[in-house]
């Protein structure tokens, strides 16, 4: 009962907050989106719900495809050098994360692998 009071408050809630937010706070909510959908997907791994983490992964892909499109649209109709300025920085944070992480992810993948 609690749950799904708790989920339609989130739905109207989200539903609200789309409405009234500008162009840079969608963009806000969709990166709120996709990050919260990864969060989940973790745990449904931890717990082994392996369905319900491909939903969330399913959604969190979808989410950042509405993120492309969003930057396909503003930058061929704004024809601004700062805004591909700003996302040009944003992906040289997650490109210097993921490069962060190489050693890790490939000790992680060999500690996986069946041995011989």
């Amino acid at each position: 009962m609690y749950a799904q009071g708790i989920k339609q408050y989130q739905k109207v809630s989200t539903q609200t907050s789309i409405v009234d937010a500008d162009p840079h706070r969608l963009v806000q909510l969709l990166f709120e989106g996709a990050t919260s959908r990864i969060s989940a997907a973790k745990g449904h791994i931890e717990r082994k719900e392996y369905d319900k983490k491909s939903n969330q992964i399913n959604s969190a892909i979808n989410i950042i495809g509405g993120l492309q499109e969003s930057l396909n649209f503003d930058a061929d109709i704004r024809n601004s050098v700062e805004m591909l300025d700003e996302v040009n920085g944003l992906l040289l944070q997650i490109k210097s994360a993921w490069d962060e992480i190489r050693d890790q992810a490939l000790q992680t993948m060999s500690n996986q692998r069946p041995s011989k």
